[in-house]
């Protein structure tokens, strides 16, 4: 009963059931009338949501897939902001961000299948290294503008912003370590995967 009680353990459950939570499965699933899961990729993210709703609505897909990003990023970030708020230290921040993305990416709610993270590790690490966060963004809005192949701007704007964590903060603040960045990104990566062996067999599909 006592880790029930736990402060550090209830936000570390929140930062991953909370994380978990399918927004572009539920977003298609009950506005868009659609089970992406079954469509498509398969994906959860906001890419399989645009892909599988732009023929039969364009708008709407366009309008989901924007909120399906605004809320994957946001969920693990509130939790951190709250913690942070309740005076928790950097250490249990990074945690539940950590925890936010494996939630997302492996999902209780969907038998343990989930998203590739993207936004969601966008959110969290915007709240501890904005700099770092925004430079991934901009290299991902380039990439995909250049290529339009939307896993190789994932894997690029998370690449650029680990990659840039180690320039910009050599000593990340408050925990002088890079390791949650950096699982964060192999989370990333690991999920991933397939996507690259699609690449490699050039039967990867453009976002047009």
């Amino acid at each position: 009963m006592g880790l029930l009680f736990n402060a550090n353990f209830l936000f570390y459950l929140a930062g991953y059931l909370i994380g978990a939570i399918p927004f572009g499965y539920l977003l298609g699933r009950f506005v868009g009338k659609v089970n992406i899961r079954e469509t498509g990729s398969g994906s959860i993210g906001a890419t399989n949501v645009l892909r599988v709703l732009k023929e039969k609505n364009p708008v709407l897909a366009k309008n989901l897939s924007i909120l399906t990003v605004f809320c994957d990023a946001l969920k693990g970030a509130i939790v951190m902001i709250v913690a942070l708020l309740a005076g928790f230290d950097e250490n249990v921040a990074w945690t539940i961000a950590v925890l936010a993305v494996i939630g997302h990416c492996f999902s209780p709610y969907l038998l343990f299948e989930g998203g590739k993270g993207i936004a969601t590790g966008v959110g969290v690490v915007m709240v501890m290294l904005p700099a770092e966060a925004c430079l991934g963004l901009l290299a991902w809005f380039i990439a995909a503008k250049a290529i339009k192949i939307s896993s190789i701007a994932s894997l690029v704007g998370m690449l650029t912003a680990v990659l840039l964590s180690f320039v910009i903060h050599p000593e990340v603040p408050g925990i002088n370590t890079h390791a949650p960045i950096v699982i964060i990104g192999f989370i990333i990566f690991y999920k991933h995967i397939p996507n690259i062996v699609r690449l490699l067999r050039r039967e990867e599909a453009k976002v047009v």
